[in-house]
């Protein structure tokens, strides 16, 4: 190739770098764009390094829709300038970002990740668009993420869940229809989420989905409708009283006394109301949030109101594994969740709690089937 090496071009550039105006620069980047959009699909991976160091150079002080357009040009490519795009998707106008975050694979899994804690909904939703979405991911985004994003990522074959993400789908399809008819139309649907999904729908809902599910599945459902019925019909649970709890908690709190130590013994103990007001005097949360955490078959929401509660991994680990007589926690579960709660800014596990999307990460009302 002579293109790239051509002293002509490089004389070009240094010029434009040191002395052009923008719309200098704005040229010599869609005229070194153009050169390597044409010749791409024969370039090494060397050639394409050297154009990645030039583009780069190229980019900054550009105007927005010139790499709005980059972006969209480079997206399809099978071998891309890796620093470049890794520098687009990280543009802070989601224009920009869109199509490099929505289909390009050279983009690390690591990165996607970062972009998803800190951008906004358009960069999530373009994430929650690409055809492959690991797991860790797809949490991430179903926290943080509106309905666009929680629609996306139901539509999307290639988003890998977690019980917890199918959980928090499942709240959400209670809110919106899109997301409902999206999960009854996935084939990697568990069983249990399939039933959680039909007997938390309306019963028009539940016609729908009927209609909508493939046949298989329908005996399954219609099940499910029965089950409900029948449950709806059950008197009402009686309702605990945490009048005590929160007495002794206020009381250690007043006293500065309300801490890992604490709240530890009290889940050494099985003290679950001490221990559910403990938390939610820590997280400045409801008790009527914290209190089904407790015995949700799904950890992640405790382990998130422990973050949000400030406190540390061992006493997060002791309020799991003793939180309920007979339950155990596999050593796999344990360890995920130790990553969940050591990769969880303080603020976003605060975030979740106070304003309400802790039930959309948590199996609730897995323990009912």
């Amino acid at each position: 190739m002579t293109v790239i090496a051509s002293s002509d071009l490089i004389a070009k550039l240094d010029h434009v770098l040191k002395a052009g105006s923008a719309d200098l620069r704005t040229r010599m980047l869609q005229e070194v764009a153009g050169l390597f959009l044409d010749d791409a699909h024969r370039l090494s991976a060397h050639q394409v390094e050297m154009f990645d160091g030039i583009l780069i150079r190229l980019t900054d002080d550009v105007e927005l829709r010139t790499l709005t357009t980059l972006s969209r040009s480079l997206a399809d490519l099978h071998l891309v300038p890796r620093e470049l795009a890794r520098r687009l998707a990280n543009h802070d106008d989601a224009d920009v970002a869109a199509p490099i975050l929505r289909k390009c694979d050279c983009i690390p899994d690591a990165d996607l990740i970062d972009i998803a804690w800190m951008r906004a909904e358009g960069h999530l939703c373009a994430i929650a668009g690409r055809k492959a979405i690991n797991a860790e991911l797809a949490d991430i985004l179903l926290l943080r993420g509106d309905g666009n994003v929680l629609r996306a990522l139901a539509r999307n074959p290639g988003a890998e869940m977690t019980s917890a993400g199918l959980a928090m789908l499942v709240d959400a399809a209670e809110r919106d229809d899109d997301i409902a008819d999206a999960l009854i139309s996935r084939s990697d649907l568990p069983h249990r989420v399939l039933v959680d999904l039909v007997m938390r729908s309306t019963p028009r809902q539940q016609a729908r989905l009927l209609k909508l599910a493939r046949p298989e599945l329908r005996d399954t459902i219609r099940a499910a409708i029965d089950a409900g019925a029948a449950r709806a019909s059950a008197s009402p649970p009686a309702t605990i009283d945490y009048a005590e709890a929160r007495a002794k908690v206020m009381a250690l709190n007043n006293t500065g006394q309300l801490n890992d130590s604490s709240v530890n013994r009290f889940a050494i103990r099985q003290e679950v109301r001490n221990v559910v007001a403990a938390l939610a005097q820590l997280a400045s949360a409801p008790i009527e949030t914290i209190a089904p955490l407790m015995e949700a078959v799904d950890i992640s929401g405790l382990v998130i109101a422990c973050r949000a509660s400030r406190l540390n991994w061992n006493t997060t680990a002791t309020i799991v594994s003793y939180r309920m007589a007979g339950r155990t926690v596999a050593p796999d579960d344990l360890e995920r969740a130790r990553q969940l709660f050591e990769g969880l800014p303080l603020s976003n596990a605060q975030r979740t709690i106070r304003f309400g999307s802790l039930s959309d990460l948590t199996a609730k009302r897995a323990q009912a089937m």
